[in-house]
């Protein structure tokens, strides 16, 4: 399975902004974009002139960097939202959302969507009841996420029911501490999805 294995900080760099790709490091004075808040690279304090495709392609790699999605899948992620009914920006984001490494990071489950990819693929997780270990998978209204019972006992998930609730739980989802389990109450709507992203810009990229 292809994925992205460089620095992750240096994408956060790259798009001048915090991507929130490291957890706890993010939050603290050791995040490199705090140091160094201009892009890596020779000519990363250079001027560059932001045209309107570069806009659009700056708007589309981040989208695709928070959500740890590689080009070929996030396109077809694309044309899916396109053939659906609705804005297809909106569908877009809706499908990046309903990803199981993505419920699980917005649980509280673990400290960045990468951690969380990495739960998923050692098969600590259960989708109503049957064990599911690819990150992509997609949850769906009424789906009841939860910890394999062999697994409620692994050091992350101690750290990460000692700090459930720290972190806000998107409305659409609600999680149970005493069970660690995650019921997902319906997909979200644009106004509840807090990801930094303007997808009309991605939609205009796609579009030409």
């Amino acid at each position: 399975m292809a994925r992205y294995t460089g620095p992750d900080c240096k994408r956060c760099r790259r798009e001048k902004m915090k991507l929130f790709l490291k957890g706890a490091k993010c939050e603290s004075p050791k995040c490199p974009i705090e140091i160094r808040p201009y892009p890596p690279g020779e000519h990363g304090r250079g001027r560059t002139k932001d045209s309107e495709y570069l806009l659009q392609k700056r708007e589309k790699q981040k989208c695709a960097r928070i959500y740890g999605v590689l080009e070929k899948q996030f396109r077809g992620y694309y044309e899916e939202a396109n053939r659906r009914t609705g804005k297809t920006g909106e569908n877009l984001l809706r499908i990046l959302e309903s990803r199981l490494d993505n419920v699980v990071f917005r649980a509280g489950f673990a400290p960045s969507r990468d951690a969380a990819r990495q739960l998923v693929r050692h098969g600590h997780f259960r989708v109503n009841g049957q064990k599911v270990d690819i990150p992509s998978y997609r949850v769906t209204e009424n789906d009841i996420v939860d910890i394999r019972p062999s697994s409620v006992e692994l050091d992350p998930f101690v750290i990460a029911r000692g700090m459930v609730g720290e972190r806000p739980v998107p409305a659409w989802l609600e999680v149970l501490p005493s069970t660690m389990r995650i019921l997902v109450h319906s997909l979200p709507a644009r106004q509840v999805i807090d990801t930094p992203v303007q997808e009309q810009l991605i939609v205009e990229l796609y579009s030409k």
